[in-house]
């Protein structure tokens, strides 16, 4: 068995030697309402980096302990159960999977999984149709205002993510009219256009943002899929819309930093926003697990479709 250890940092950026890994070995008994699984695929998301300093900087979100082995999204398959809804062989998931090669859990922590929802490709659990897919569809239904028929052009930062890659797509099937994507390298930036249907890409690393989106976004912007924060998006904001729309997702360039989240705008920017009236909420995915399932059932339709592709 092996466990992912790791010894914490605090505003600075993580290396190799802050991670150790072990083997170790687990209970040969699983005991009433537990089962064994066998871990396929785990998730490894930015949020994690927060869960690396003793204050998470939110309520949501316990700190990893050091010396004790890491968690978050994971899949697996039972190999033994003593649960009354479990069997040998199912597909199951939980958001604190622990980082280890084989675990015996709790039965009722898990969520079983129906592969032929995800054609069989059971790691889209943790991505398109899972807390990654949702956090897409919803901050766009519940923060993007996006509307059939109003011809709005969406802006997406980190737009080769998980997230941004499937919230750019959905924002055209929600009925944006215009979709352009940031990304950093000249390969993501075809790989939006090409195979995921965005409009245009721009390359943050080589094109000047500024003058891009004039170019592209002619009309403005009207809606932001903002998952990076810092200068693209005080770039982005600087170009948006009266009474347009952020969907405050991540701030990815601030998270090696000891800010606030989300960080406060500089005051030129935080006057634009003001001025034109531009939404700027925080967006949590987990104050909407009401609308989860309905949700989860409508990013398989469009996997299944062809609708939403996924990499």
């Amino acid at each position: 068995l092996f466990d992912f250890k790791i010894i914490l940092g605090k505003n600075g950026v993580p290396v190799a030697e802050n991670f150790r890994l072990e083997q170790s070995t687990i209970a040969d008994t699983v005991q009433a309402g537990q089962v064994r699984v066998k871990t396929l695929y785990l998730s490894v998301d930015p949020y994690m980096r927060c869960r690396m300093n003793e204050d998470t900087g939110s309520d949501y979100l316990q700190p990893w302990q050091l010396s004790q082995v890491a968690d978050g999204g994971g899949v697996g398959v039972v190999e033994e159960s003593k649960h009354d809804n479990l069997a040998k062989g199912d597909f199951v998931t939980s958001f604190t999977w622990p980082w280890q090669t084989v675990a015996i859990l709790d039965g009722s922590s898990l969520q079983k999984l129906v592969p032929q929802l995800v054609n069989g490709r059971l790691s889209y659990f943790l991505g398109a149709a899972g807390i990654t897919g949702l956090t897409a569809l919803l901050g766009v239904r519940e923060k993007g205002h996006v509307a059939v028929g109003a011809n709005q052009t969406m802006v997406v930062s980190g737009a080769a993510g998980a997230c941004g890659s499937l919230a750019g797509q959905i924002g055209r099937l929600e009925g944006c009219s215009r979709v352009v994507g940031i990304a950093g390298t000249d390969e993501k930036c075809s790989i939006l256009v090409q195979e995921m249907g965005f409009d245009a890409a721009i390359n943050y690393k080589k094109e000047n943002v500024a003058e891009q989106l004039r170019e592209l976004c002619p009309g403005g912007v009207d809606v932001y899929f903002d998952n990076v924060g810092g200068d693209i998006s005080d770039t982005v904001i600087s170009q948006m819309n009266q009474n347009s729309h952020i969907i405050l997702c991540g701030q990815i360039s601030q998270y090696n930093k000891d800010v606030p989240y989300p960080p406060p705008l500089p005051p030129d920017i935080e006057k634009i926003q003001k001025e034109r009236n531009i939404t700027r909420e925080r967006f949590l995915v987990l104050n909407y697990m009401d609308k989860q399932e309905a949700s989860i059932l409508q990013l398989c339709q469009w996997i299944q479709e062809g609708k939403l592709k996924v990499r």
